[in-house]
């Protein structure tokens, strides 16, 4: 794909790998379907089918190829009719806004051919290219603004255990990227799935939302990766609704979400929020959307930028409101470069429920590994560091990188909630006044030295 002059970097080598995979997948479900699904029926025109154009004895190649699927496919697949079945609409959002990036005909057929290769029918063979498209996806964070769109591994795998879904849980994520939370809780949730029954329980509670066409399309093949027939993500935007507007119905038992932060929505979106929430720093708006979504005794885990904790103004009033109607009882504070390259910003992880206020603060500092000063795309955050949280989550004690702080204090702070550690470098050694200034002026002489040195040897 890199010797083709249409596809330019990495995202949409990425985007015009997966919507091939997206039709190969479809075509090879097409069986399983069939006998599973009553009267079901293709909704993909026979010629348009990727066993009739892509391979066999009709296959297309080179200009043919490249005419075939910018004036036939993509047109006929971005109109097609939702109301034929649920697939119907899982192929129409897949196509309305992806595009084709190849020119080169003899390329694209390689492409295909590669492609073609994998059964997904066959369970190991599935298995092993989950794996693969993990590391597809991982890709994107060294593929520009494209990197908010994935969440390393560990950390959703980590708040997932945490948050410990169950089946019959409604779970959402409102901002879903590529789908990294809600596939790790179908991993979580399968365990106890036993039968068809359970299945269709956990294909039906499983709700993603994304703004973002290739996001959009990364997250319902990843699904479909994960055995789900129809993906419920949706294309949407859910700050463009106004606040008033959410019925209890719409509430869900979990939210798991990395909302984008750094971005500001478009002009008017903040004026779907009450006036003391408009902001249009994106992930302030979710946060408060998301203590709106939560049923009463429900859990969330969100990944926010430093920034919300210190931030004043309106993110006061959200915190107030978040505090007062949540439990936020554990940040996990997360050390600078988790989310390199993308972005170096630190970051937090809120733990909270919904149905009481919160009456103390519990924070853990998340440590680097040992000899390591910084995470790169070659030593990312590994799951199993995030053991020394889940050993300390069962039976909490306050040290160095654990600390309690009560409400009391939080508000005395107006709800600053960048608090660091009481402990850290606390020491049981008292020193008097005079002792203090006696050291203080053997440092300094030791300074002075050392100055006097340097400058003689440039000299």
């Amino acid at each position: 794909m890199r010797k083709d002059t249409g596809v330019d970097g990495d995202a949409q080598r990425i985007s015009q790998i997966v919507w091939m995979l997206f039709m190969k997948i479809f075509s090879d479900k097409e069986t399983e379907w069939k006998n599973s699904i009553k009267n079901y029926e293709n909704p993909i025109p026979i010629k348009l089918r990727w066993q009739n154009w892509a391979v066999g004895p009709k296959s297309l190649d080179g200009d043919l190829l490249i005419e075939f699927i910018n004036l036939k496919l993509f047109p006929r697949l971005k109109k097609l009719d939702v109301t034929a079945n649920d697939q119907s609409s899982v192929v129409r959002s897949v196509f309305e806004d992806t595009y084709n990036y190849m020119k080169n005909g003899n390329l694209f057929k390689q492409v295909i051919n590669e492609i073609d290769k994998i059964d997904f029918t066959n369970s190991s063979q599935n298995h092993v290219f989950n794996d693969i498209y993990e590391n597809i996806l991982k890709e994107l964070q060294s593929a520009g603004s494209s990197g908010e769109y994935y969440t390393p591994r560990a950390i959703t795998q980590f708040m997932v255990e945490i948050v410990e879904p169950k089946l019959g849980d409604y779970i959402l994520d409102p901002a879903c990227g590529t789908g990294g939370f809600l596939t790790c809780s179908i991993d979580q949730i399968r365990k106890n799935v036993k039968n068809e029954k359970d299945l269709k329980i956990l294909q039906r509670t499983i709700q993603g939302v994304e703004k973002k066409p290739l996001p959009h399309l990364l997250c319902t093949t990843n699904l479909m990766l994960h055995g789900f027939d129809v993906p419920n993500i949706r294309r949407d935007n859910l700050l463009t609704k106004p606040f008033s507007k959410w019925s209890k119905q719409e509430q869900v038992d979990i939210v798991l979400s990395n909302p984008p932060f750094g971005g500001a929505e478009e002009n008017g979106v903040e004026n779907n929020f009450p006036s003391e929430y408009r902001t249009k720093e994106t992930s302030d708006l979710f946060l408060i959307l998301i203590v709106k979504l939560l049923k009463n005794n429900g859990k969330a885990a969100v990944v926010l930028p430093d920034g919300f904790l210190f931030g004043d103004g309106v993110r006061t009033r959200i915190k107030e409101e978040l505090l007062e109607k949540c439990n936020l009882h554990t940040i996990v504070r997360l050390p600078q470069g988790v989310f390199n390259p993308y972005t170096s910003i630190k970051t937090n992880i809120l733990f909270f429920d919904k149905g009481s206020s919160t009456k103390d603060v519990w924070y853990f500092e998340h440590p680097y590994p040992e000899n390591q000063k910084n995470y790169n795309r070659s030593r990312p955050i590994t799951l199993e560091e995030f053991q020394l949280e889940k050993t300390w989550w069962v039976q909490r004690e306050e040290r160095d990188n654990a600390w309690k702080v009560s409400i009391k204090d939080i508000k005395a702070r107006n709800y600053n909630l960048d608090i660091s550690s009481p402990y850290f470098g606390e020491s049981d050694e008292k020193l008097s006044n005079k002792e203090i200034f006696k050291r203080l002026e053997k440092s300094l002489d030791a300074t002075k030295n050392l100055i006097q040195k340097l400058k003689s040897e440039f000299e």
